[in-house]
């Protein structure tokens, strides 16, 4: 599938895409598994979270580290670490400055982030400006989305581009969209979806991936940072 001629919509992941919350994600975790002599994080096992909602991200840290947790635990220990780090999160190169090119040009721009409403809060409101960009924003907990249907199901991606076609009075069609990821578990959803996807791993995790262009399945791009994006070759 080759990318549009013409892109009529951007949709975007968040944490690891446009924030550098991925690192601090990382350090959380870390700090968690040091209370129980486990870890480091390897990035085996964090390729297989970016992007999973909050439950079943957990449930995979406990039972790959053995953790005496059970899930609701693990999830309150996480947010009061993380909440006093969110707010040194910023964005990533190259990333501001496609949502102001997009803003720019009024292509049409959702925010589909599996964090729950909470955290996206948390995350964003010293960012509060930068993200009055988008024309749209979904949270993982969106009432929209099924119980579990969070990323690699496409459904967020869906609800993003309803949300998109019902303000705009439009019929934009997913193959007519772009899909900015970093994680596995996105780009294989915005492929399902059927757009074309910007992938944009972390920069240690390509090693880790194995065969992109097999995850990609002709559907999308892996690049190395935003700030590599040729825009005219993906119709912007």
């Amino acid at each position: 599938m080759a990318p549009p001629t013409s892109t009529k919509a951007c949709l975007f992941d968040m944490d690891g895409l446009l924030l550098n919350t991925e690192d601090t994600y990382t350090l959380t975790l870390n700090e968690i598994l040091a209370q129980y002599g486990k870890g480091p994080l390897t990035w085996d096992l964090k390729i297989r979270l970016q992007g999973l909602p909050g439950d079943k991200a957990g449930r995979l840290v406990i039972d790959h580290y053995q953790l005496p947790l059970t899930v609701e635990e693990y999830e309150k220990l996480n947010l009061e670490i993380q909440s006093k780090k969110w707010s040194e999160c910023n964005f990533l190169p190259g990333a501001l400055e496609l949502l102001q090119y997009l803003h720019f040009l009024g292509i049409p721009t959702a925010l589909c982030t599996s964090s729950t409403n909470l955290k996206y809060e948390q995350k964003t409101s010293h960012l509060k400006e930068n993200f009055k960009l988008f024309d749209a924003i979904i949270t993982g907990d969106d009432s929209r989305i099924p119980p579990g249907r969070g990323k690699p199901s496409p459904d967020i991606w869906q609800v993003g581009l309803r949300e998109l076609n019902e303000k705009f009075n439009s019929q934009i069609k997913p193959e007519e969209c772009l899909v900015f990821e970093d994680g596995v578990a996105g780009v294989r959803a915005g492929v399902t979806f059927g757009a074309y996807v910007i992938w944009v791993p972390h920069p240690e995790a390509h090693e880790h991936l194995g065969n992109k262009d097999e995850i990609l399945n002709g559907r999308g791009t892996s690049l190395y940072s935003l700030e590599k994006l040729d825009k005219s070759k993906v119709g912007l």
